[in-house]
């Protein structure tokens, strides 16, 4: 574990693993966008009732890139945090950070999966809106992992994290997100339409816990 690096070179290291980080974000970001296809006309096709149609169709992509772009950026925001405090790393975290990334790289098609079988003629699906809470299971899981991971003083990979309840404030808001999916997950058995909609309730309530840790 200590000959991972040369002394001199540990800083360096740790920023390579944080610019490799903010690349495999800023690709999924992208990715998101690149799902939504231009609605095409031909002929006598061609009129603003056919076009505006056409971007109706498209509103359920629409509704999945809004999500997943604010889910990825609050993922981003706490991989930032998270490494604002690291300073050292081994094997471990590198693995443990890879599968981060692996789950926020997984985004674009999960998304993909959840926007085509959002549209009213497929919305009864269960299992293609599993495929993408699966997704942000994974992703909360591991974030989980890493707060805990780098939290350890045994470890030594972080310094100065905050004293009192904001690493077990931290790790418990990264079970929340995969929770509120999952409670989601089970409404969608019974009406799909709230399931779906009662994601974009999720800044409420992480601002209730985040308020109730505060006090």
């Amino acid at each position: 574990m200590n000959n991972l690096h040369h002394p001199s070179k540990k800083e360096f290291q740790v920023e390579r693993i944080i610019f490799f980080s903010d690349a495999v974000f800023a690709i999924a970001i992208t990715l998101l966008i690149i799902e939504i296809k231009v609605p095409l006309l031909h002929g006598s096709d061609i009129t603003e009732k056919n076009f505006f149609n056409q971007l109706l169709l498209l509103s359920p992509q629409f509704l999945g890139f809004i999500l997943s772009f604010f889910l990825i950026g609050l993922y981003w925001s706490i991989h930032h945090k998270m490494f604002g405090y690291v300073i050292n790393y081994n094997s471990k975290l590198i693995w443990l950070n890879l599968l981060f990334l692996f789950s926020i790289a997984l985004m674009p098609f999960s998304t993909a999966v959840y926007s085509e079988y959002s549209a009213p003629e497929n919305i009864q699906l269960v299992l293609p809106y599993a495929v993408y809470v699966a997704n942000i299971c994974l992703t909360g899981f591991i974030c989980f992992l890493i707060w805990t991971y780098i939290g350890n003083p045994k470890n030594k990979i972080a310094e100065h994290i905050p004293d009192g309840d904001f690493l077990k404030t931290a790790k418990i808001r990264s079970l929340l997100l995969p929770s509120i999916f999952i409670i989601s997950l089970l409404i969608s058995i019974i009406s799909p339409i709230i399931a779906r909609f009662s994601l974009f309730l999720i800044p409420f309530f992480m601002n209730i816990f985040k308020s109730k840790n505060n006090k």
